[in-house]
């Protein structure tokens, strides 16, 4: 599936798979999103699926976030297990 990332005032939906296929469309779009904005919110609902190398490259942002002061968030279904798998990460 692909991946689609739209803005809804000022929360941007991210809509099919974060995986392999579609990580460097997802980690670019945010990277810039993430440098020229003062916060970032995605919202994860649309998303069906998010293999290992999407999970890195949300850690990746959740870093980058917090390297340039940043607020990144993160809502919708499946966002406590995100915040869990990165809270762990930040523990290890």
């Amino acid at each position: 599936m692909s991946l689609t990332i739209k803005e809804n005032n000022g929360i941007f939906l991210v809509q099919g798979s974060i995986n392999t296929k579609t990580i460097v469309q997802f980690k670019n779009h945010l990277e810039f999103l993430l440098l020229y904005k003062k916060n970032l919110t995605i919202d994860i609902d649309g998303v069906s699926a998010i293999d290992r190398m999407g999970m890195n490259a949300i850690k990746t942002l959740n870093s980058m976030a917090l390297t340039h002061k940043k607020s990144f968030d993160i809502v919708g279904y499946g966002c406590k297990a995100i915040y869990e798998d990165i809270l762990e990460s930040h523990s290890a």
